[in-house]
């Protein structure tokens, strides 16, 4: 089948004729590069790159400094006798993900069921309604019968073996009033055209936190934690958009 260029627009012709000139010009740039080493990229201010967005992150109320005369240390400080583990809004803290986890279960359920029943009417009215059923084949001695056979059979098995251990620093977001806190960590990774995606959230106890402000993620209540990924490998796994959408609308 053929389409005439008439009957695209000037739009699509123009990006139609862009492409050979964008893959033409990234070939060059690489024939340009053989025989020589990749090239590091120049540093530069990351403010001034385009698309540069500012971070907002949640942070503590600011507190106005106090002076004791006769202290050796201000107050404030982020050492000398100081709790360094994260317990205000903005700190950091590193949460340990280790996850094993090992199932296997087995179900076999038969059921089998029988009913019969059979009604019949005799002497002056049965005889009356035969006469009246006669046409039909049916008899007053078997006016009524009634057979109901049932069964169902059903197999499950389920067998899965989890196993993730990996570190990510998480912020602390929010204080409950009991003194618990909620921490959410986002770590991306990408390598080539994938991008590995590690989500960690939930709330944590001050106290389950340990010295090295490193806290365990079986110890975080009502953890969210993701691990995933995206790119050209991810896309590959998955089934197209069509396959998945027949297998949701189709009742066979």
């Amino acid at each position: 089948m053929r389409f005439p260029l008439r009957s695209l627009g000037p739009a699509t012709l123009a990006v139609l004729a862009a492409l050979p000139i964008a893959g033409c010009g990234n070939s060059l740039d690489r024939l340009g590069e053989i025989g020589k080493a990749p090239k590091l990229s120049s540093i530069d201010d990351p403010t001034a790159k385009p698309g540069y967005k500012s971070v907002s992150m949640p942070m503590p109320a600011p507190t106005p400094p106090a002076y004791a005369p006769a202290s050796l240390w201000s107050q404030g400080s982020r050492a000398f006798f100081k709790d360094q583990r994260a317990h205000r809004i903005g700190d950091i803290l590193t949460v340990q993900v280790v996850i094993t986890d090992k199932a296997k279960i087995a179900n076999d359920t038969a059921r089998a069921r029988t009913e019969s029943e059979a009604t019949s009417v005799g002497g002056l009215p049965g005889a009356a309604i035969d006469g009246l059923i006669k046409k039909s084949g049916a008899t007053a001695s078997n006016l009524v019968s009634n057979s109901t056979k049932t069964s169902a059979e059903g197999q499950g098995t389920v067998d899965r073996s989890e196993q993730l251990q990996t570190n990510v620093a998480a912020l602390v977001t929010q204080i409950l009033p009991n003194g618990n806190m909620v921490i959410e960590g986002r770590q991306e990774v990408r390598v080539n055209f994938e991008v590995r995606e590690l989500i960690v959230a939930g709330v944590v106890r001050p106290e389950d936190i340990g010295s090295d402000n490193t806290i365990d993620s079986t110890k975080i209540a009502e953890a969210r934690i993701s691990y995933g990924g995206r790119g050209q490998i991810t896309d590959v796994q998955q089934s197209r958009y069509g396959t998945q959408f027949l297998d949701v609308v189709m009742p066979f």
